[in-house]
């Protein structure tokens, strides 16, 4: 391969002090790391060709700008296509973006399927007119605490890019200060399944005109976690126009809940995150056919809502008294209640959350009296009671079984209900002594 392709592939990292110019394996030699690369070091590069995933890192490579680069012949081509390597890592360099659209142009040629950026510094613009046209393996790509200019106003760089982008499947772009999105921009990703917007600075109103008529109309999985967004019913007008969205991450963010919101979610989402939203009731409308919804870590003191699909129910942190009525969630087959306020379980609901394949009520103020400790190890005794049985049920009263464990409190009959002993024996007593008589 010519020495090019090779520092190119590699994009020609060089640094001033740091780790020594050259490629490390890990041990299984699947993962090789290569530090501050240069043009006289390209041999280490040759003994990463055999990795599966290849990370560069470090550098200034605005000195290979003017790098002439033609077109391939057929023994370069045809070694590029022979490579393995399906994840390049990207990280800590300034990247002029003039030298990114030529780079690009090498991966066309290899089965590189995965390709991420963290980090990196973008500059300048680069002239993209060669990617017209041109398709790309690559169907994941991501960045994380990059840099550069507002994506407003590279219209022209996705729209030559546009053959590969179409058929793009992920793409994560996290921690990168992101406050929009332009409309344009969505509509180029015609097959997207997974967008990460996580860690930005997306506000209620940049939702609509990233999330527009005809933008991402293939998108079933977004994350929005730890961003600026303040109203549920502002992030649902958002999103509604996405109609495959099955996944929904809004996590982190202090949502208000708009007891008057008229908003309908799109009909496919299954999956609903909505834990460390600061919530103190829960919103309405939820999404009707949800079969996974996260409330954790909240501060919710009651939980009175019916969805007849819901499968899996998270609770814990919160302020909860009480456990929500099962009969709201006929499907439901994991429930989790860890630190909440709750200090006993109903009798009624002790037979429904032992149907439950996994149930966890751990780190509550339990009553230990005979009723409340006999329904938490009834519940134990069905096997479902998940994760933090026995040290993580203590209880909180009564005084004299303050601290034990819930597991270890006498519930017996003769203990608890001597009356429900002495009264038949003594009947029992006093027909033998009529009967004698």
């Amino acid at each position: 391969m010519s020495a090019a392709v090779l520092l190119f592939l590699g994009l020609g990292l060089e640094a001033a002090g740091g780790r020594r110019n050259r490629c490390y394996f890990n041990r299984t030699e699947e993962y090789c790391v290569c530090y501050n690369l240069s043009e006289e070091t390209i041999g280490s590069i040759i003994q990463c060709l055999a990795a599966t995933v290849v990370e560069f890192e470090g550098g200034d490579v605005e000195k290979y700008i003017g790098f002439p680069i033609g077109d391939l012949d057929s023994s370069a081509i045809d070694t590029l296509g022979s490579l393995v390597i399906q994840k390049i890592i990207i990280g800590n360099v300034l990247l002029p973006e003039i030298l990114l659209a030529r780079v690009l142009r090498f991966f066309s040629y290899t089965h590189v399927q995965e390709l991420a950026f963290e980090s990196c510094i973008f500059q300048g613009t680069g002239d993209w007119s060669d990617m017209d046209g041109q398709d790309l393996p690559i169907r994941s790509l991501s960045f994380h605490n990059v840099t550069s200019a507002p994506l407003t106003g590279h219209e022209q760089a996705f729209s030559s890019l546009s053959t590969w982008l179409e058929t793009l499947e992920e793409l994560a772009v996290t921690g990168s200060r992101v406050t929009s999105l332009p409309c344009a921009i969505g509509k180029v990703f015609r097959a997207l399944r997974s967008l990460n917007l996580a860690q930005n600075s997306l506000s209620d109103g940049s939702l609509a005109p990233a999330f527009c008529q005809g933008a991402f109309p293939q998108l079933q999985e977004l994350s929005l976690h730890h961003n600026n967004l303040s109203s549920y019913h502002g992030v649902c007008e958002g999103l509604e126009l996405l109609p495959e969205l099955r996944h929904l991450d809004l996590s982190h963010n202090e949502l208000m809940a708009d007891s008057s919101s008229s908003c309908q979610w799109p009909a496919a989402l299954r999956h609903f995150n909505l834990s460390n939203t600061a919530l103190d009731t829960v919103p309405t409308p939820l999404p009707a056919h949800l079969e996974v919804l996260d409330m954790s870590h909240n501060h919710l003191r009651a939980v009175d809502v019916s969805l007849s699909s819901l499968r899996k129910l998270f609770l814990n942190q919160n302020l909860l008294q009480a456990v929500p009525s099962l009969r709201n969630y006929p499907m439901l087959d994991t429930l989790h209640l860890d630190n909440n306020s709750i200090w006993e379980l109903p009798g009624d609901e002790v037979k429904l959350l032992g149907r439950l394949q996994d149930v966890t009520v751990a780190d509550n103020p339990f009553s230990c009296s005979c009723s409340g400790a006999g329904e938490l190890q009834t519940l134990a005794a069905t096997g479902h009671l998940g994760q933090g049985w026995p040290e993580g049920y203590r209880c909180h009263s009564p005084a004299e079984y303050q601290g034990w464990l819930v597991a270890q409190v006498p519930v017996s009959v003769l203990h608890c209900d001597l009356a429900a002993v002495v009264v038949p024996l003594c009947v029992a007593l006093a027909l033998l002594g009529v009967a004698g008589a």
